[in-house]
């Protein structure tokens, strides 16, 4: 009896959501639990499918990333080759400005010849207005002192004029030189910085290019790293997923070991039933013959006493198990109502938004070794070390039909282990400091139905448990 009590009640207590009641509520029926197990697998196919789907996703980003990094590469190498062009064309236009130099001062050397040109020229103007521009041959010939000296006059004044002629044409050759290498090396620097403008343009924009690259790099990193928290979360939902379809399985064999059971235990019953009317018809028949023979005896009216002899079969007696507490300090009292209070503390943080995030439980702090218990008679879903939750253990609780959740984290150690049946008040491990923690406190989180990594089942534990 006492082993079909056992199984009874962690046949009701295993599994996800309603396989925990309290001792004194109904086991669900078998019909229930599978239809919450199809239902657990349904979840869990979601969310592998999710899981898969985020994979993709990461993939395709890691992809473009590397695109993005090796053209970045490419824009990099081809900057480097601008830059190069670059300090060519700057080469140049130093080298052009040089030649400009230098022509400066051939032109300098050209204005100084031109102008001592021109004084010359000026003195041949005097002289052609003083003269009227004619040369007076008579007095030429009547000046000279002989026909030789004329011949010589006559032939100085023709060498004058040719040089007249060649200065002037020497003047217009000079100028004409000088407007050229000043018209070549203008456009030749021009050209030279039109090129190095057109360079630093493909440079900027190869800049630019660069900016715009390493932007989507950023960005697709920062995409990446929230599919990967997402998927982080989504194989946290599946491993709790999974711990709580196989509490179900246990639950379902459970349930079929006690319906079994169960059966059993009507059939014996009909069976010594039956075996008890048996025994009363043949007491009866026998007390009918010997009330027959009596009568034809004509005996005197004595009434024969029958004697029943009835068989009660012993019941056992319910063995009840003590339970042994230590007193350990700073243990909560276990309240009335739905749920106790997990730990001795105080509140050092509420359910709501906190560092720009939604805190979905609250904070209970306490120094020392402070023992933490369930919050309501339930089943250990999960019982493991996570890297956020540190030491965490969550427990699944079915109350008149309601599923809850109750989870604590922050532990230091665990003792209740995934899978185990513990009751309301019974300790399931240590205050702690472990995860993503900041000082020792139990970050207790209450949740109206399974828990999921939108923690969108929450509610606020202080509505529920005595403060």
């Amino acid at each position: 009896m006492k082993k079909n009590i056992i199984a009874m009640n962690a046949s009701i207590m295993i599994g996800l959501g309603s396989i925990l009641v309290a001792p004194s509520a109904y086991a669900e029926s078998l019909s229930d639990l599978q239809q919450k197990k199809e239902s657990i697998q349904e979840k869990r196919s979601g969310v592998e499918s999710n899981i898969s789907d985020t994979e993709k996703k990461i993939d395709n980003l890691q992809d473009k990333q590397l695109t993005a990094e090796e053209q970045i590469a490419a824009i990099e190498a081809k900057i480097a080759e601008s830059t190069k062009k670059i300090d060519a064309k700057n080469a140049e236009i130093t080298q052009t400005k040089k030649e400009i130099e230098a022509l400066k001062e051939e032109i300098k050397v050209l204005k100084e010849r031109i102008a001592k040109r021109n004084e010359v020229l000026k003195e041949r103007a005097r002289s052609f207005q003083e003269t009227g521009g004619d040369v007076n041959y008579l007095e030429v010939l009547f000046g000279s002192s002989s026909f030789g000296d004329l011949i010589d006059r006559v032939g100085a004044v023709a060498t004058i004029a040719e040089a007249d002629r060649d200065i002037l044409k020497q003047h217009e050759l000079d100028k004409k030189d000088l407007e050229e290498k000043q018209t070549a090396v203008e456009k030749k620097l021009a050209s030279l910085e039109v090129a190095k403008a057109e360079l630093l343009e493909i440079q900027k924009q190869q800049k630019q290019q660069k900016q715009e690259k390493a932007a989507l790099v950023k960005k697709l990193k920062q995409q990446t790293k929230k599919h990967e928290d997402e998927k982080m979360g989504l194989e946290e939902e599946k491993a709790n997923l999974a711990a709580q379809e196989t509490a179900i399985k246990s639950a379902i064999n459970l349930e079929q070991n006690r319906l079994a059971e169960l059966e059993a235990a009507r059939k014996k019953a009909a069976a010594e039933a039956k075996k008890r009317a048996e025994q009363a018809a043949a007491q009866a028949a026998s007390q009918a013959a010997s009330q027959a023979a009596e009568s034809k005896k004509q005996s005197s009216s004595s009434g024969a006493s029958a004697k029943s002899y009835s068989s009660s079969p012993s019941s056992p007696s319910p063995s009840s198990s003590s339970q042994s507490s230590s007193n350990v300090s700073q243990v909560p009292a276990v309240s009335s109502g739905t749920f106790t209070r997990p730990s001795a503390g105080y509140v050092s943080s509420t359910m709501g938004e906190r560092w720009n995030k939604q805190h979905a439980g609250i904070d209970i702090a306490a120094s020392g070794t402070v023992p933490v218990v369930a919050a309501a008679d339930g089943v250990v879903s999960r019982s493991y070390f996570s890297s956020t939750y540190g030491n965490v253990i969550f427990v699944t609780h079915s109350i008149s039909g309601q599923q809850w959740t109750t989870v604590y984290a922050h532990l230091s150690s665990r003792q209740a282990s995934t899978g185990s049946v513990v009751a309301k008040g019974q300790q399931i491990g240590i205050m702690g400091n472990t995860g993503h923690s900041y000082g020792q406190h139990l970050h207790f989180e209450l949740h109206k139905g399974a828990w999921n990594y939108s923690k969108s089942n929450a509610v606020n534990p202080l509505n529920y448990i005595p403060n």
